[in-house]
């Protein structure tokens, strides 16, 4: 039996759901007359049953639209439950909307006292820590200006050291750690850790794997409202993985009735290593692609597979993961070329190669027959998003290159690291240290 002091958030049969109008005039008629139904609902959350324990660093993974948000705002009580039962242990520091209690026409200063104030501290308890959350804003003599002159990141940076210096029991992050630059982020880190060791609760939403992986010791994923996963972060980052490439089989009704009595998931995933079935399907498919070439191969499908051939588009950067793409040949081609090139969200070419550098002889493709390219490798990236291109090309008898078919940033992948290196690339590299005899 769970010790009551042990519990940091107890929530039994949560359900919150939303009204849905079609029209705004079908709102007003619902509202002034009550016996008329005009709307449809939306469930948001699902009869969930959760049990955070003291000292837990929890962090929720899931899709857009899978509920993360609005539980964060029913613990945090901005939002009302429609059915089930929330019990808060201890004082929370949300960071749901920075910034929620400030007043722009007052100084950053003034704002210190005010949001301290709101956060239920007196006057002394906020002279005590005022010079922290100056030192951890570090926006200078801007302090002393009103807010609304602030930029966005100057914003936000008072509004998180305002929020996170109030010594909570239990922190609540959603989506905040974007804000300023590399230091600024390395600080808040930096802090997560400290109250890690003074025992607080740390509850984490965001859609970066890696922070989730260096920053919490229990996992959650949420879709569709349901908790479909709750358990250790390697675990639950490799179903997530799964999740967002549709490879997480649904689960029975007797299944989730079993998950909740249990406070765990048993998932089950789908294989696909058909070369019939469609890849591309699995992955995040960029709208803007730029293609273009003489059309005499065409590359029709494609995806990113880990060594089990399941599909991936969060790539662990020590695992090897195979690049495969397959091609219809409208023309009889002597020895194409099949290349890969990554690129970052700036456009920056990152790193790539093709058949021709490598020496591989593809052969005599034939008119009318399809065939299948794959590239192996380990993408030792630094972690973040980036872009896939995909090309076709040939020689010609003057020896110029020939586009057959060429489709860039044609994908978009992720890759999670829990190394630190600087810079774009892994160098892999290994230290040794010894004194001089």
């Amino acid at each position: 039996m769970k010790k009551e002091n042990e519990i940091a958030i107890e929530i039994k049969g949560l359900c919150k759901n939303y009204k849905m109008f079609e029209r705004k005039r079908d709102r007003l008629i619902e509202t002034l007359i009550p016996n008329i139904n005009k709307h449809t609902e939306f469930s948001a959350i699902k009869d969930l049953e959760l049990t955070i324990r003291r000292g837990e660093s929890v962090g929720i993974l899931g899709k857009n639209g899978a509920g993360k948000s609005t539980l964060l705002k029913m613990i945090t009580g901005v939002v009302s439950p429609s059915a089930g039962t929330i019990k808060v242990n201890g004082k929370i520091s949300s960071l749901l909307e920075l910034g929620a209690a400030f007043n722009p026409e007052l100084t950053g200063e003034e704002n210190i006292y005010q949001h301290g104030q709101v956060m239920g501290l007196n006057n002394q308890k906020i002279e005590e820590t005022k010079q922290d959350v100056i030192d951890f804003a570090d926006i200078g003599d801007h302090l002393y200006q009103p807010v609304k002159t602030y930029s966005s990141g100057m914003f936000a940076r008072l509004a998180f050291a305002c929020a996170i210096n109030v010594d909570p029991d239990i922190l609540i992050v959603d989506e905040v750690l974007s804000v300023g630059d590399m230091a600024f982020q390395l600080k808040c880190f930096k802090k997560f850790e400290q109250l890690k060791k003074k025992n607080k609760t740390i509850l984490f939403v965001t859609h970066s794997i890696n922070d989730i992986l260096n920053n919490c010791n229990r996992a959650i994923i949420m879709n569709e409202g349901c908790k479909i996963f709750d358990g250790g972060v390697k675990e639950g980052v490799e179903n997530y993985k799964k999740l967002i490439t549709g490879m997480l089989k649904e689960k029975t009704k007797e299944e989730k009735i079993e998950d909740n009595k249990n406070e765990k998931t048993v998932t089950g995933i789908l294989g696909v290593n058909d070369e019939k079935v469609e890849w591309k399907k699995y992955f995040n498919i960029n709208p803007d692609v730029i293609q273009y070439g003489n059309k005499e191969a065409e590359i029709y499908d494609f995806g990113m597979f880990n060594s089990k051939g399941e599909p991936v588009s969060i790539i662990d950067s020590e695992e090897e993961t195979i690049v495969k793409l397959k091609a219809r040949f409208n023309e009889e081609v002597e020895c194409p070329t099949f290349s890969m090139t990554i690129k970052d969200f700036q456009g920056k070419e990152i790193c790539g190669t093709n058949t021709n550098y490598l020496d591989y002889y593809t052969g005599n493709c034939e008119k009318g027959k399809s065939y299948i390219c794959e590239f192996r490798q380990k993408f030792r990236l630094a972690p973040g998003k980036y872009t896939l291109s995909l090309s076709c090309s040939k020689f010609d008898y003057n020896g110029e290159i020939v586009v057959l078919n060429r489709n860039y940033d044609l994908m978009i992948f992720e890759v999670m690291s829990t190394k630190k290196f600087v810079g774009f690339y892994d160098l892999n590299t290994q230290a040794y240290f010894s004194e001089i005899k």
